[in-house]
């Protein structure tokens, strides 16, 4: 009788941790479309003086609202219940080094002469890029195995 009660109180507490972590989930979605609202606004904000420097903000932008709305889409998914899928966070690191190329290449177009370290960077970034479309690739391969 006494191992029933700890089984209970135990499945009890379960539900409650269970409950508190998809409340969670919740207000982590909510706050990333917030943030992805604002980011918005401020990429909207570039269009209305649009320079050379506001178009690359733009972009910036742009490319981080996807990344945040490719985190929305994993919280979406385990609220949905749904299976994990490796796929989104690839995307995300394949936007995030883009992201970085385009930021690197902004900076350095103003500059007579680019520093060694910056191409080292934009290499490194490329790189990773194909490291996560090989993975992507794989990926997508053992899904259509399963």
């Amino acid at each position: 009788m006494r191992e029933n009660k700890k089984l209970s109180l135990t499945e009890i507490l379960r539900k409650i941790i269970i409950k508190f972590d998809i409340a969670f989930h919740v207000i982590a979605a909510v706050l990333l479309l917030v943030a992805c609202s604002f980011i918005f606004y401020y990429a909207a904000l570039n269009l209305l003086e649009p320079s050379r420097n506001s178009i690359i903000h733009l972009v910036n932008d742009v490319l981080l609202a996807l990344i945040i709305l490719e985190l929305l889409w994993t919280v979406v998914r385990f609220l949905k219940k749904q299976k994990f899928i490796l796929g989104p966070f690839l995307a995300i690191g394949i936007i995030a080094a883009v992201r970085r190329i385009l930021l690197i290449e902004a900076q350095t177009s103003f500059m007579e002469h680019v520093p060694v370290e910056k191409l080292y960077e934009i290499g490194l970034s490329a790189g990773v890029i194909i490291i996560l479309m090989i993975a992507y690739y794989l990926s997508v391969k053992a899904q259509k195995i399963e």
